[in-house]
């Protein structure tokens, strides 16, 4: 890339790269100086947003405990201005979080202290925390539900609750914003945007957006930089993190790992690579499965766009470069995301400890005697959810105690302290009628009642949103505005596509089979939306897939889901084909999202190793193919 002066002259005639720094709060300001320093970049985003950092924050920062945006990002930025300064790099992302304008104002008096030739902006419009309120009060109805135009989906016990304005207050409310702004603010000569909740891809797209200055109706290369972002913006998830075949390569090459970058080109086509002489590994199955992950089948949605990629194409370049293309898009839909979150109530765990011998029974003893107390008591009515979770399955013939020992985890949510205090009294009671060997782990600061925060995902009109940016001056204060706008067309959404495959096989024709685990020879990662989790499963070798694609029926991912299954969830599935993958929504295991989830793994990270765990009966001639499959990805790093 070369020289600093004639990179920004090259805009729009090669392909704009962009490098990822954060795709959690957590991920530090090093990251994004990372990104500067270890290679030639045009721009770095960062999305350090998930769905509960807002609301967590919100009331802090009403009671003066909390800047309102996000610390690490003002630390990459602390870090990293010097480097912007000097090599002409750009940022977007969305550490702004609650207060947007006040990261950029921070951010503004450094830029100015220093000295350097560096413009600020911000973008406002997606805090609708009053209307909404004041909306709730008035017509005592709740906005739409994000899944409420799929009649086959039930909705979260509780999850209209937050109609008791008074007992379930809403702490925040943000709809999710496109790139429009973001587009307007780089056209204004800002290099740095600081946003609050846009959505994950906004900043990606909104950067290559400008870099090649695209019509808003040049659908087919917005989506294409949609996806894109939608794969770099996971911290390290395109680059090795959370990555199922990650047992096939040397243990050194997880360690320390770099962030994802994306070269888009004017057609809308990408690679997805990473800076070089660093950890990590980018290759067509770490591709795949960030790609299957968080989606709700083929298609994606974006205020600006909607990107059909049932057709996509995931191809292997070069060392540590996967092309994506084959991607569609159309205009956007005329609603966005709206994350709303409220006070659910609150809630509680128990931890208690099972050894060995007569394990099961033990389990049902105490559930028996915790049950019967509270219903003599008048308490047991009195929750919103009281579950008894038994963690872990002890060893045959332990080695030691731990490999013997598992636990229960009792967790309750209610509308009052009392009622979970009353949890507490209840076990105090029964404490000494306990089973054989009992011991526990009651750890004070989840035992104890404490406030939970719920999430009601509903949509909003793209219409009604007053989105726009603000470019600083020198002193912080607002030099020039300009208003997003809306889009110029929409397009209403279809039904998702919900299909077994076209053509089943009869799975004897592959020959004999011995039993194995799925993931022997499936690979998947598996996220969550909501209260949804999806999941992606994909084989490497096209003469696979009629197999995967004929064991893996909605019927078969039921029963695979075992004791977890419940009758009110729903399933969708779907083919991408091109990628020799099958994906699956299962619609209800969450609850009520992340914040509020009664298990243990709230953001359906463990689904997709769980069932890859399932013992199946497997062809032994995939078996067979799996020792070469694996040598040929080593032979890639």
């Amino acid at each position: 890339m070369g020289d600093v002066r004639t990179r920004w002259a090259a805009a729009g005639t090669r392909p704009v790269r962009i490098a990822n720094c954060s795709g959690a709060r957590g991920d530090p300001g090093s990251q994004m100086r990372r990104q500067a320093i270890e290679g030639d970049v045009d721009f770095i985003t960062g999305d350090y947003l998930a769905e509960m950092n807002l609301a967590e924050n919100a009331e802090k920062m009403a009671a003066g405990k909390h800047d309102g945006w996000e610390p690490t990002a003002w630390d990459g930025l602390e870090q990293t201005l010097d480097v912007l300064d000097e090599k002409r790099i750009k940022v977007v992302f969305n550490g702004g979080a609650l207060n947007p304008s006040g990261l950029a104002k921070k951010c503004q008096k450094l830029v100015t202290e220093r000295g350097y030739n560096l413009k600020v902006a911000y973008v406002y419009g997606d805090d609708l925390i009053d209307e909404v309120k004041a909306d709730l009060e008035k017509t005592r109805t709740l906005p739409k539900h994000l899944d409420s135009e799929n009649d086959k989906v039930s909705l979260a016990q509780n999850a209209t609750s937050l109609l008791d304005t008074k007992g379930k207050r809403i702490v925040s409310a943000n709809a999710y914003l496109g790139a429009r702004a973001i587009v307007k603010g780089l056209e204004l000569g800002a290099d740095i945007i600081v946003c609050g909740r846009v959505a994950d891809a906004s900043p990606v797209i909104g950067a290559a957006w400008y870099w090649h200055k695209w019509n808003e109706s040049d659908y087919d290369n917005l989506a294409g930089a949609l996806i894109a972002g939608h794969l770099i913006e996971c911290s390290a998830y395109v680059t090795g993190s959370n990555f199922a075949g990650f047992t096939e390569y040397p243990l050194e090459t997880f360690v320390d790992l770099p962030f994802g970058i994306a070269e888009i080109a004017a057609d809308g086509t990408s690679v997805i690579t990473k800076h070089e002489n660093t950890k990590g590994l980018v290759n067509e199955d770490n591709v795949k499965c960030q790609f299957l992950y968080e989606l709700q089948g083929s298609i994606y949605l974006n205020s600006d766009v909607t990107a059909n990629a049932k057709d996509i194409e995931i191809q292997q370049v070069g060392k540590d470069r996967v092309r994506l293309s084959n991607i569609k898009g159309f205009p956007p839909p005329p609603t966005t995301k709206l994350a709303i979150f409220y006070h659910g109530g609150y809630e509680a765990q128990l931890l208690f400890n099972a050894t060995g011998y007569a394990t099961a029974q033990k389990w049902h003893l105490m559930e028996t005697q915790f049950r019967f107390a509270l219903k003599q008591s008048g308490r047991l009515e009195k929750f919103q959810l009281l579950d008894f979770q038994i963690i872990g399955t002890p060893e045959y013939n332990p080695r030691s105690q731990f490999a013997s020992t598992t636990y229960c985890r009792v967790f309750a949510q209610a509308d009052t302290e009392t009622v979970l205090y009353g949890l507490l009294k209840t076990f105090s009671e029964i404490a000494m009628q306990h089973f054989s060997g009992f011991h526990l782990s009651l750890d004070t600061r989840t035992a104890l009642p404490r406030s939970y925060l719920a999430f009601y995902p509903a949509i909003y009109p793209q219409n009604s949103l007053d989105e726009g940016v603000a470019v600083l001056s020198a002193d912080g204060s607002v030099a020039e505005k300009a208003s997003a706008g809306h889009p110029s067309e929409y397009r209403k959404l279809d039904a998702r596509e919900n299909y077994e495959t076209a053509s089943p096989v009869d799975l004897s024709m592959f020959g004999p089979t011995r039993k194995a685990r799925l993931g022997d020879v499936v690979l998947a990662r598996s996220g969550d939306k909501g209260a949804n989790i999806n999941l992606g499963l994909f084989v490497r070798r096209s003469e696979h897939y009629p197999w995967l694609q004929s064991f893996a029926t909605r019927a078969r991912m039921t029963e695979l889901m075992g004791d977890d299954w419940r009758e009110d969830f729903f399933v969708e599935r779907m083919e991408f084909q091109n990628i020799l993958a099958v994906h699956f929504v299962i619609y209800g295991p969450l609850g009520r999202g992340v914040s509020s989830c009664r298990l243990l793994d709230c953001l359906g990270k463990g689904f997709a190793d769980y069932i890859r765990d399932k013992v199946i009966d497997v062809p032994e001639s995939i078996l067979a193919d799996m020792p070469a499959i694996r040598e040929e990805r080593k032979a890639m790093l």
